[in-house]
């Protein structure tokens, strides 16, 4: 016996379900990602602070690099929160619903979704080749605007993985569970 009268046999309560647990690829990847993006945004943000303010000047690059760091860290923040379920929803509305309509719900919500993202990506492709076929460069610092584009698509394409995934899983056990985080 353990102090407090309790048993050691006695297990701990269970913790909740993984809600990512259906993945292949660990959601960790994405949040790496999006840690590193948002580091180098302050960073980037705080050198460009510090060198206006002790020199009167700034860094060119600042705005251009921060505003590709914000989006790829959304994209890769949104396929985080598909791959774990977290992502925007009108609960209010579902909590309401009885279980099969919420399945139906979320099933419809993924299919919109992926219908939403292949539109990213396919565009995102077409953007990206024609800025490379006709040589576009950045206005700040004339870099190839394709090297910023390209990640719409691909990224796109992360989204797609996660949300297929998260459909699969939804699929899979039916509108049964659909209490459950899957």
């Amino acid at each position: 016996m353990r102090e407090g009268g309790a048993r050691d046999s006695e297990r701990p309560p269970a913790s909740p379900p993984d809600p990512a647990g259906h993945v292949r690829v660990p959601v960790e990847v994405e949040e790496a990602l999006a840690a590193a993006a948002m580091a180098l945004i302050c960073l980037i943000s705080m050198g460009n602070v510090l060198a206006r303010y002790l020199t009167n000047y700034s860094f060119a690059f600042t705005e251009e690099w921060s505003v590709f760091l914000l989006v790829f860290m959304t994209f890769v923040g949104a396929s985080a929160a598909f791959a774990t379920g977290s992502h925007i929803r009108i609960t209010w509305v579902l909590q309401r619903l009885p279980r099969p309509l919420r399945w139906a719900c979320e099933v419809v919500t993924l299919l919109v979704t992926t219908a939403l993202f292949a539109l990213v990506v396919h565009y995102g492709l077409e953007v990206s080749f024609d800025e490379w076929y006709w040589g576009e460069t950045t206005p700040g610092l004339g870099y190839p605007a394709w090297l910023y584009t390209v990640w719409l698509p691909l990224l796109g394409l992360a989204i797609i993985g996660r949300v297929l995934g998260r459909g699969w899983a939804h699929l899979r056990h039916g509108p049964a569970r659909m209490g459950e985080d899957v």
